[in-house]
């Protein structure tokens, strides 16, 4: 837990040196299976010193933690330039979609860093991107209500991963499942009082 509280408060430099670990980390597991990829060559790849980075990263986990905070925010930035007025599914489906967006020219280094981590390493990160995505969405996350949304939200995700991970091109099946997903969660929680 405690590598989870230094990368949120890290100073800009050791944010830059993250950045930097989180980027090599990503184009080592494009030529490597990432079982086979330590902290040692991400810090070599990064041009970063192994001891500093060791500081504020101690494993891999970490740098991927730091990976999913860079791509909720691209969820949250999208979710802050919509209209208040709009639907809150369509504000739900841009945000899901500025996560998707933003991790896919990296998509095939992520699709093999989660094969390897399996679900026991990806599930925890779940909630997490799921509150990011509803709170980009102007749903409120909050009490019981939210952590039925959370909830919600997380086997949402989850599913999407999976579509986006075998869907290629324009990504028009994972659109879709979005959009079927939402709607059925909009009506799965309006029926236990959790509508948004």
């Amino acid at each position: 837990m405690r590598a989870m509280t230094d990368l949120a408060e890290a100073p800009a430099g050791a944010a830059d040196l993250l950045d930097r670990a989180v980027d090599a980390a990503l184009d080592l597991a494009q030529d490597r299976p990432w079982s086979q990829i330590s902290l040692l060559d991400i810090a070599r790849a990064a041009g970063a010193p192994f001891a500093e980075l060791y500081a504020r990263a101690p494993g891999k986990a970490a740098l991927i933690e730091r990976l999913a905070r860079r791509y909720d925010a691209a969820a949250l930035a999208a979710g802050a330039g919509e209209a208040p007025e709009a639907d809150a599914h369509d504000r739900l489906f841009e945000a899901v979609m500025a996560r998707l967006e933003a991790m896919q020219p990296r998509r095939d280094a992520l699709i093999a860093i989660g094969q390897a981590e399996g679900a026991l390493g990806v599930a925890p990160r779940l909630p997490r991107t799921a509150r990011a995505l509803l709170e980009a969405g102007g749903v409120d996350t909050s009490g019981p209500r939210g952590a039925a949304r959370i909830a919600a939200m997380t086997a949402l995700w989850a599913r999407v991963l999976q579509v986006w991970r075998d869907d290629e091109g324009a990504l028009n099946r994972t659109m879709a499942e979005i959009d079927a997903r939402l709607k059925t969660m909009r009506k799965r929680l309006s029926r236990i009082g959790a509508g948004f």
